[in-house]
């Protein structure tokens, strides 16, 4: 009797182990553990390099750049004519109204891929003469037309020595992290780099790592993450570009998904199985939830913070606030630094207004606008690359 009970208990034990592995088998695959990446292949350094013509190649390390949402919303129009001039337009389909109603950070992103575009171009052997707005100013009155219909900027080439730089090995490296920092101040040295980079008038540069600031700013960024949370729109705008497995990484290449907190490894594989059979789990409370919290895991281990401001709002001082952004970036990889935007108390859409008026009453009471809020310091944990879209299909065919 005993022995057919052992047997029998043997026997279950083995039927659960068995369930659990095909269970596990088929998250992973589920996952896609075993598709190919393409939406990394944009980090090899060989993928811009196989582009003879210079501005596609340029364009294929700025599309690394940083973007809301990493919604990459950039077109490229390359000029029929002149082989070495290209026009940057913003794509309209890649708005996010829902938070950034007045495309203010659209804007920011288009500088911060004028930048990448500007160092690659040093790199390779060709300086970046930038013309903004070369059609005229957008008409606000009909915003997403006048993106279709007006360039950004135009961009002309002249081939020049090669500048070598370690700011272009720092376009290869995530242009956020998310994770925690060690509590290690910034040093004069790090300081004095990063205050130095501005070379834009009407633009400055602030970096605040003083224990008041860090508490004042850190409650910013806490109470505009709940009023964020609480804002189905906002959620569901986020939510339409997450990104559950591999499968629709390779699909859409842009958005989010589970690496922009930092799973990597098996984890990752398990985490996007869960979450293509069961999307509930990042929507909802759920998403609520995982968005303040890691907020707040954020706000806890920030060592600095720095903010961009700008002495007006114009789309010009904006997009130049982009290339002063992807600047500190860049530098700050060199110097073993990493940072992550904390947009939200510096967002337009009313039910953050509040929060908007205070912070720029502390900290731009002149009048200026704060056109970025980073996070700053010594990264605990390496991050792993997002998505990056093909830089074909950024390219307008005439």
């Amino acid at each position: 009797m005993i022995k057919r009970a052992k047997k029998l208990t043997v026997r279950i034990l083995i039927g659960i182990v068995g369930l659990c592995v095909i269970a596990f088998s088929a998250l992973l695959l589920i996952s896609g553990v075993f598709e190919p990446q393409k939406y990394l292949e944009p980090w090899s350094k060989n993928y811009a390099q196989q582009f003879k013509d210079p501005r596609i190649q340029l364009c294929a390390d700025g599309l690394l750049a940083g973007s809301g949402h990493n919604m990459q919303p950039w077109k490229i129009k390359l000029d029929k004519n002149d082989p070495m001039v290209f026009y940057l337009y913003s794509d309209s389909k890649k708005m996010t109204d829902k938070v950034d109603p007045l495309s203010r950070q659209m804007m920011v992103t288009q500088g911060a891929f004028l930048e990448y575009v500007k160092v690659a171009g040093n790199e390779s052997g060709y300086t970046t003469d930038i013309k903004l707005f070369p059609d005229g100013q957008y008409d606000e009155s009909n915003l997403s037309k006048s993106m279709d219909t007006k360039p950004v900027a135009k961009v002309t080439l002249t081939k020049t020595a090669p500048q070598k730089s370690n700011l272009y090995d720092a376009i290869y490296q995530p242009d956020t992290n998310r994770g925690p920092y060690k509590t290690t101040k910034l040093t004069s040295d790090q300081q004095r780099l990063l205050e130095g980079l501005n070379n834009e008038d009407g633009i400055s540069i602030k970096i605040y790592q003083d224990t008041d600031n860090l508490d004042k700013i850190g409650k910013y960024a806490m109470q505009s993450a709940g009023i964020e949370a609480a804002l189905n729109r906002a959620i569901e705008e986020s939510s339409a570009v997450f990104r559950a497995n591999e499968f629709d990484k390779n699909k859409y290449r842009y958005g989010y998904s589970v690496e922009g907190q930092g799973t990597t490894g098996i984890m990752k594989h398990i985490l996007q199985g869960l979450l293509t059979i069961f999307p509930s789990l990042n929507t909802g409370k759920a998403s609520t939830d995982n968005f303040i919290k890691a907020t707040q895991t954020s706000v806890d281990s920030t060592p600095a913070y720095v903010m961009i401001i700008s002495n007006d709002n114009s789309r010009e001082k904006q997009i130049e606030s982009g290339m002063l952004y992807s600047r500190l970036i860049l530098n700050a990889h060199t110097v073993g630094l990493a940072m992550q935007p904390l947009s939200q108390s510096i967002e337009e859409y009313p039910e953050m207004k509040d929060v908007y008026d205070h912070i720029h009453r502390d900290y731009a009471p002149d009048g200026g606008t704060i056109q970025m809020l980073l996070r700053v310091g010594q990264p605990i944990n390496q991050t792993p690359l997002s998505m990056r879209r093909d830089i074909n299909d950024l390219i307008v065919k005439n």
